[in-house]
């Protein structure tokens, strides 16, 4: 018997986000529509330039001049934030909706402690006391893995190492419980061994909130490891999704194939990586039709002249191609 189907916590409908400039026109996000079920974690993949870090700041009305959110829906359990007013989204942001950003060191203040950095999310977020905001502070900073954490609330962010900013990035994303938490490449600037910590700490502390979260990376490795479901981003547009196993096993879009082939095969010393040939086109300027089609192994004469339409494949899987890759094809 199918288990009961989640409640929609988030519901993105054709965003389109734009940059004007003097140079023309960037559609950095270009008709991006997907879900986000109560719990569920997604990953948002891609290329850098991709728009994926512009999606994650639509949702929370972070997008400055001159970018505007141009069209679409951005729907947290069925309210419009694109409506809301910036009153409304600073109530948003950190109660509903944290963000975990992709440089621990440039997204805390070094001119105060971490604890009095901590002491105003609850603050601005909560109705607790000085005392209780204090212990919940401690117990956060202990979850998240950090010792002697009374000691370091009172510490700066210099005194701490890239792993353990990270982690009071993360502490901070979760202190007010929110129910969905935006991570930007959140171990780019780790090293192998803390990537795998961070990956496992925020997994963990995810379950334990029962938060859902966007996890964009371009690093489909990590994806694989913390997502239900994948959508994979290519010039502003979703060109594939689907549910995470279905998707790594066998991708039916080839730039999603591409992606995955250039991932390092350890167990084979001796294959030669494989890359996706070409560079990402110039957005101010796509070509006609498929985006893709320059880089693409698969390319004919419709893709330089029909857009593709994201249609479903098999499974969970949709994906916007029109020559699609079989189960078992490589290219």
């Amino acid at each position: 018997m199918a288990g009961k189907a989640q409640p929609k916590l988030l519901e993105v409908r054709d965003l389109r986000t734009y940059f004007h400039t003097f140079a023309g026109t960037v559609r950095a996000v270009n008709g991006v529509s997907f879900d986000i079920a109560a719990g569920e974690v997604m990953g948002l993949v891609g290329e850098s330039g991709g728009g994926k870090s512009v999606v994650g700041f639509s949702i929370l009305g972070l997008i400055d001049s001159p970018g505007k959110i141009e069209g679409g829906e951005i729907r947290l359990n069925g309210e419009d934030l694109v409506k809301a007013g910036e009153a409304r989204l600073r109530e948003i942001r950190g109660r509903e909706i944290s963000m975990v950003f992709q440089d621990p060191m440039t997204s805390l203040n070094p001119l105060h402690s971490i604890g009095r950095q901590m002491d105003e999310v609850l603050r601005l977020h909560s109705d607790l006391d000085v005392k209780t905001r204090h212990a919940a502070c401690v117990e956060m900073l202990e979850n998240v893995g950090i010792s002697r954490a009374e000691e370091r609330l009172k510490a700066y962010p210099h005194q701490f190492s890239g792993g353990m900013r990270q982690r009071v990035v993360i502490a901070i994303a979760l202190l007010a419980r929110p129910r969905l938490i935006i991570a930007d490449e959140p171990t780019t600037a780790l090293d192998v061994t803390i990537q795998s910590q961070i990956l496992k700490l925020m997994r963990r502390q995810i379950a334990k909130k029962g938060a859902s979260m966007i996890l964009v990376t371009h690093d489909l490795a990590v994806v694989s490891e913390m997502a239900n479901h994948i959508t994979v981003l290519y010039c502003g547009n979703v060109v594939e999704r689907g549910r995470t196993r279905e998707l790594i096993e066998a991708p039916a879009h080839p730039y999603t194939r591409g992606l995955i082939d250039s991932i390092p095969d350890l167990s084979n010393r001796h294959e030669r990586l494989q890359q996706i040939p070409g560079t990402v086109p110039d957005i101010r300027n796509l070509p006609k039709g498929c985006n893709f089609r320059d880089r693409c192994p698969r390319a004919q004469a419709l893709c330089g002249e029909v857009e593709p339409s994201l249609t479903a494949q098999r499974g969970s899987l949709s994906a916007a191609c029109h020559f699609p890759l079989r189960p078992g094809k490589r290219a």
